[in-house]
């Protein structure tokens, strides 16, 4: 039997961060598709770099606990490092409650509405493992 673990290693790129939290980036618009829409708790932080393709990232609690600012600003930094900003030194990145994304009818993989977004600035970069 597959875990969950297991089959997001296929479709995501996971980091995990202090113990408490994940870190669900997508590989491609249709694992990005997969990650938003199925994975997605309704509490999970969303992300993705401001108007530059790249991918959709999750940061889930493993438990009860609420993110602190370093830990949004972990996630962000992954969401543009996967991102055609990788290299455009500190990049926008939109994050908002995954129940606040929504697929509209007959887009592309990958395409996604956001609501109630925030943003905040960051540099690319990946979690120290």
């Amino acid at each position: 039997m597959i875990t969950e673990i297991e089959t997001l290693k296929r479709n995501a790129y996971l980091y995990f961060i202090d113990e408490h939290f994940v870190i669900i980036a997508g590989r491609t618009s249709r694992d990005n598709d997969f990650i938003s829409l199925k994975v997605a708790g309704q509490n999970d932080l969303w992300f993705h770099v401001k108007g530059v393709p790249g991918s959709h990232v999750l940061l889930r609690p493993t438990g009860d606990e609420q993110p602190l600012k370093k830990h949004i600003e972990i996630a962000a930094a992954v969401a543009a490092y996967y991102s055609k900003a990788r290299n455009g030194g500190v990049v926008p990145v939109s994050y908002t409650l995954a129940k606040n994304v929504s697929k509209p009818r007959g887009v592309s993989s990958g395409t996604v509405c956001i609501k109630k977004e925030q943003t905040i600035k960051v540099r690319p970069a990946l979690p120290v493992q």
